[in-house]
């Protein structure tokens, strides 16, 4: 569980307000061949000075105004790019884009490689649970938390962009705890899909175990 989850609802004129820096139109293709158009979206003013970016999918001005689908998805170099099976984040990427632009919504990609720790981090771990350790134990064997994501950030993306209230693509219910305590009330939770391999059993069951992520895995 991240340090700052389970903290009481913030007062939201204490979480500095951003502005909408850019928005530039981009046609996205995956590789199984999915496509559709995104409006990418930067910010001036996000706390941490991270380059995050938000993705407006389908009719997501309209969405905006009522209660819009959103997924605050962490980048993940190995699995969003290199299609890493060591993890499910590729699918829940490709997932997710597909799922919020039927209804219209938001997909902010955060840079918070390896639950906030970095992707040098990232990869000590994974050399960690080689050796037996999950993945939350190899985090805090290298002297980082367990998971560093803070979503004060995502919080003010979605208030720059009118989304107080959002309907939430998650399996981690800290996304959802963190966003409410920042001021963005979560009408929804919805799971995303299990996308298992052999490479990922371990991993996505201690997530379910350890962070109670909903995920329906066999055996569990």
């Amino acid at each position: 569980m991240s340090e700052t989850a389970g903290w009481g609802t913030l007062d939201v004129g204490t979480i500095p307000q951003a502005t909408v820096r850019t928005g530039v139109t981009v046609p996205l293709r995956f590789a199984d061949g999915y496509t559709t158009t995104a409006r990418v979206l930067t910010f001036n003013g996000l706390v941490d000075g991270r380059e995050h970016l938000a993705l407006g999918l389908g009719d997501w001005e309209r969405a905006v105004r009522t209660t819009p689908l959103v997924r605050p998805h962490s980048e993940c170099l190995t699995g969003d790019v290199f299609g890493s099976q060591r993890c499910d984040c590729g699918p829940q990427l490709r997932e997710a884009v597909e799922r919020i632009a039927e209804p219209g919504g938001l997909l902010l990609y955060l840079r918070q490689e390896g639950r906030g720790i970095g992707l040098y981090a990232k990869l000590d771990a994974y050399a960690l649970q080689d050796a037996g350790l999950d993945t939350y134990e190899a985090n805090v064997a290298l002297g980082r938390g367990e998971d560093e994501r803070d979503y004060t950030a995502a919080a003010q993306m979605l208030l720059a962009l009118g989304a107080a209230r959002i309907r939430l693509l998650s399996n981690n219910p800290d996304k959802a705890a963190q966003l409410e305590a920042r001021g963005v009330q979560v009408t929804e939770r919805i799971p995303t899909g299990v996308h298992l391999s052999a490479a990922n059993l371990r991993y996505l069951a201690t997530k379910a175990t350890h962070t109670a992520h909903t995920l329906d895995l066999p055996g569990l």
